[in-house]
């Protein structure tokens, strides 16, 4: 009997004390959460080709693509363009290459366009008649190449497949490493109507004097990029996500009517031919002309061949060396200037042609904006490497290629323009001259990251605007700022996007790949790593990049590199999540200073078993409400006039001329600032004294290290402070400003509210 009463205590006992076991709560583990963590789970592992640090490494290599091109334009009721290029591919990979990837870029036009089939067209189609016709009907505008050979050097059909955009050339025997291969391929296609189809390339026809205008890029089957991080880069283009080229030599001769004018990328090797003896005079005076352009073509030439037709054509030769792509402008109706602008290590052109419909505003400015972008960019980032830069205007366009670009900007019939026309000229020829740096030279892919070239060229782009400002006397209201991505960050998240995506998958460019990514390197400029560490990051990243094709942890790795801050915080915030910054002010004490023993090291001695007079002295911050308060505290005195301990302390420690350069302030206030959104960033006050003056103080963003939702500083003062604003110019991005000032603004009420908007 015992020993089943026993046994059934113990079974008793052992399935209470389980059950006890079973309810107690037991912490659970967690992965780093901290947003200072590093981000080595985001980044690529570092390799041969690409370093730690950012740099290319030991085996770093990219594959090369010349080009010997005969291209016609014929300029026509239905303009076409007519192809034949010679393409010699060099693989400098390790690897050995079954077949070659070409873009055929022009087939996003083609009937069956990969693009049209994959876009919603949703409820609401509005399109511009031209497009309408192209896209619905039987009639009109056909696009796409027509391939019309593919052959060896030697003659020899290669076997070629058309996948939409993008062409492969399988090749008779693999191509291995180091080996060259050539091949040839003849062409041609319809020009599109770019004021119709708002194409990135095309001409524009204008009825009134029956011309067409010219802007011609993408206009050959271009190589794809082979490379060490995706092998191929066949991605189809969709329509955003632009470019991804090799770098090459191009020999190109364009063949045009008699009467156009045409410059291109390269050098004009012919220069002499193809101009009348007026206008090479011209040329060779506008290349020692620094201060104001040189009229190569006039006003009244242009017009003069506005109204001829010649039946004779003139071939423009180019050169051009270790450049990634080719584009050129042409058209009867051209004003052609120049003007020669000093760098550091060269002088090269700034170069403008335009239509009569821009003047009197491209006259004005277009050139002086291409020198000043050349200028700036030089500073910031490296000397421009070619001899010329050409800004092209063309309707609504804003689109850059080697040493050329299309920018819009005109002014109305009668000549007149707003500030804002001429602004968003100025700014678009500064931003599309500013790309040959960002992609065309720092040769990022455009197919996958938008913002490597976008961004980037933005930013910098802000930074050339705001010095050409103090020269135009008018300010350009440049995008790029921090306060300026406000309103998108507020947005709807379910329609935002991440910087680092795709660039044919994010909803809104313009802010995702443009104004978001530069108003992150405003901030990184501005308040996280100040002018002279960025601008030597900003600049190693280029100078390492130059010629070569980047991807995004080169150039996170290179910024962090080269400056000794860490910024994994910012990059995983900014760059790979859409989270926001809400900081505010909370509790603002006013502290006192006393060197009497307050409770608190009171009961310290006692833990330690020691005499309060024995205790080593302490200043200790107190505010009115403590215990330990007494109102000779307010009386704001000097330390040294009434604390004794240290007093005693300073002369055993201190020296007399030390001493007496002790500041000793008067006013203690500390300041509890709330994070309210998911982003950590520098904090940024502006303290306004009694007397009126202010002062800046920066506080990095490791301030949160501890805790991302509540911090608080303690601010000394030897004046008394009346007012303290976080971030007042939002260099943060703060979406909500209105808990970003002490003391707290009164709301006004409701009948104040009304009888503000009441017009008397």
């Amino acid at each position: 009997m015992k020993l089943k009463l026993f046994v059934f205590f113990s079974l008793l006992f052992s399935f209470t004390f389980a059950q006890k076991q079973s309810d107690k709560k037991v912490p659970k583990g967690h992965y780093n959460t901290s947003k200072f963590r590093q981000i080595t789970d985001l980044l690529p592992t570092p390799n041969q080709y690409r370093t730690a640090a950012g740099a290319p490494g030991h085996a770093y290599y990219q594959n090369r693509a010349d080009y010997d091109m005969k291209i016609e334009l014929v300029d026509s009721k239905k303009p076409r363009l007519n192809g034949h290029e010679t393409v010699t591919y060099i693989n400098n990979s390790p690897d050995n290459l079954e077949y070659l990837w070409v873009q055929l870029d022009q087939n996003k036009r083609a009937p069956d366009s990969y693009t049209n089939q994959i876009q919603d067209d949703g409820s609401n189609v509005m399109l511009r008649p031209g497009k309408f016709i192209s896209q619905y009907t039987n009639e009109g505008y056909k696009g796409g190449y027509h391939i019309t050979k593919v052959t060896d050097t030697k003659g020899n059909s290669l076997k070629y497949t058309i996948n939409h955009t993008m062409m492969r050339i399988d090749l008779p025997k693999p191509l291995k490493s180091k080996e060259t291969f050539s091949f040839n391929i003849d062409w041609w296609y319809d020009i599109n109507n770019f004021a119709e189809d708002w194409g990135r390339s095309g001409f524009e026809h204008f009825k009134k004097d029956g011309n067409n205008l010219y802007i011609i890029a993408q206009f050959y089957p271009r190589m794809a990029v082979y490379d060490d991080v995706n092998g191929w880069q066949n991605l189809q283009f969709i329509r955003t996500g632009e470019f991804a080229l090799p770098f090459g030599d191009f020999k190109v001769a364009i063949t045009a009517p008699a009467d156009h004018i045409l410059d291109g990328t390269g050098v004009l090797t012919n220069r002499k031919e193809v101009m009348s003896s007026k206008q090479y005079k011209r040329y060779l005076k506008a290349k020692k002309t620094f201060d104001k352009p040189v009229m190569i073509v006039t006003e009244k030439e242009a017009r003069a061949h506005e109204k001829s037709r010649s039946k004779g054509f003139k071939t423009w030769k180019f050169k051009a060396e270790n450049v990634r792509d080719f584009a050129f402008a042409s058209s009867r109706k051209f004003i052609y200037d120049m003007m020669a602008v000093k760098l550091p290590t060269k002088t090269v052109m700034a170069v403008s042609m335009y239509p009569k419909e821009a003047q009197p505003l491209w006259e004005k400015y277009s050139t002086r904006t291409v020198a000043n972008t050349l200028k700036q960019y030089s500073k910031h980032l490296f000397d421009y490497p070619y001899h010329k830069a050409i800004s092209v205007n063309a309707f609504r366009q804003g689109m850059e290629y080697p040493m050329i670009c299309w920018n819009y900007g005109r002014p109305d019939k009668s000549g007149k323009y707003s500030d804002r026309t001429r602004n968003g000229m100025i700014k678009v020829i500064t931003h599309e001259v500013g790309h040959n740096w960002f992609p065309m030279v720092v040769n990022s892919d455009e197919r996958q990251w938008m913002w490597m070239d976008e961004g980037l060229n933005t930013f910098t782009e802000l930074l050339a605007e705001q010095a050409f400002e103090k020269e135009l006397g008018f300010k350009l209201h440049s995008r790029g700022l921090p306060k300026q991505v406000v309103p998108f960050m507020k947005g709807d998240q379910s329609k935002m996007h991440p910087i680092m995506i795709n660039s044919d998958l994010m909803y809104n460019r313009s802010m995702t790949a443009y104004s978001k990514p530069a108003a992150g390197l405003y901030m990184l400029r501005e308040v996280i790593m100040g002018h002279k560490l960025f601008d030597k990051a900003f600049k190693t990243y280029a100078n390492r990049w130059k010629f070569k094709h980047p991807e995004p942890g080169d150039f996170f790795r290179t910024m962090e590199d080269a400056s000794a801050i860490d910024l994994d915080w910012f990059w995983r915030g900014w760059f790979y999540t859409t989270r926001v910054n809400e900081m505010g002010i909370g509790k603002v004490s006013k502290f006192y200073v006393t060197d009497k023993p307050t409770q608190r090291i009171k009961n310290m001695a006692k833990m330690y078993g020691m005499k309060v007079e024995d205790f080593p002295p302490f200043v200790s911050l107190i505010t009115e409400d403590n215990p330990d308060f007494t109102p000779d505290l307010k009386s704001n005195k000097p330390l040294l006039e009434r604390a004794v301990n240290l007093k005693q302390f300073l002369s055993e420690n201190f020296t007399k001329s030390e001493i007496k350069n002790l500041k000793t302030p008067k006013y203690f206030y500390r300041v509890e600032l709330v994070q309210n959104g998911e982003l950590v960033m520098p904090v940024v006050l502006k303290l306004t004294y009694k007397d009126g003056t202010t002062k800046q103080l920066i506080y990095p963003a490791k301030l949160w290290r501890y805790n991302d939702k509540k911090v608080s500083k303690m601010i000394p003062s030897d004046k008394e402070i009346v007012k303290i604003e976080l971030d007042p110019e939002n260099l943060t991005a703060d979406i909500d400003m209105s808990n970003n000032v002490w003391p707290k603004q009164k709301e006004k009420s409701e009948f104040q509210k009304l009888k503000a908007k009441v017009k008397y």
